[in-house]
Formats: structure tokens, sequence, C-alpha cells
């Protein structure tokens, strides 16, 4: 596993801002959508909401996250990417977003991604989310998968 630090940061330095524009890139040739229309940078102003970005060891920026509040008990994730697959950085960044909605009253997690994303799929899975029933403006959307972690 790469040793790399997490950790809160705000949304709008140039760092955040490269990565994200590669995650939206990267779910475009997935997808055929980047997904940026289903994340709005302001929402990480609210007091439970966190977005955080990994570094590696000489500080580069190789990954993200993000949660927020979807309701009292939930949060939802959203952005998770890390520049190099199959690093562990993913599930890094991911447990860091866990453990921060903990901190904030969360009793779970749950987000989304397209069916066609397998290795997203995938990843979820193995980091323990099982698949629900598609929420709020996924519902009736047969190219959603919706996932949800007990974190309580």
């Amino acid at each position: 596993m790469t040793t790399i630090t997490i950790a809160a940061e705000p949304i709008d330095t140039p760092d955040a801002t490269l990565l994200l524009a590669e995650l939206s890139s990267a779910l475009e040739s997935i997808t055929g959508n980047s997904g940026a229309s289903s994340f709005e940078a302001g929402e990480m102003a609210h007091p439970r909401a966190c977005f955080a970005v990994a570094r590696s060891i000489e500080g580069k920026a190789i990954g993200c996250g993000a949660i927020r509040p979807l309701n009292a008990r939930t949060a939802e994730m959203k952005r998770v990417y890390a520049r190099a697959p199959h690093s562990g950085v993913g599930g890094q960044i991911v447990a860091f977003l866990e453990r921060k909605a903990v901190e904030f009253g969360f009793e779970s997690v749950v987000l989304e991604t397209r069916v066609i994303n397998k290795k997203a799929v995938s990843f979820y899975l193995r980091n323990g989310y099982v698949i629900i029933p598609n929420y709020g403006k996924y519902a009736g959307r047969d190219e959603a998968v919706c996932f949800e972690k007990q974190l309580i």
C-alpha cells in the first residue's frame, strides 16, 4: 500500500481543481457523462461536509474525494478519484471520508456510480458497500447503481 497523507483541503485550490477535472475526464470516457453536474463545490462549505486530498510523501496531489450531508443521518460520498489505479489510494481516501462521516455524526454513507463503471462497482463492493435501491435523483435510472455502508 502506498504511503500517503490525506487531509481536508479547500476545494478551490489548483490541485483540487486539477484532480476534479481529471476525474470528470475519466468518467466521461468510461460512462459518457463527467458526473460534474451532480456535484456542487459550494456544498463543501457545509459544516458537515469535507473535501479531502491525498498526497504522496513528496507532497504531490494523487487523489481526492468528498462527503456531504444527504440528511441528518446519512452522508453522500462524491468525486472519489485516485490517479494511480490499484495503488490502494482510493481505499485510503474512502476510509478517511468514512472516519470524517463518523466524526460528523453520520450513521451511514451512500453513493452512486454508473453500472457501466465496472471498476468502481467492484471497488465499492470490496470496500464494504452494498447495493441499495437507487435514491433521490437516481431513482428509476437504470444506468445508475447506488451503494450504502453502515458506519455505526
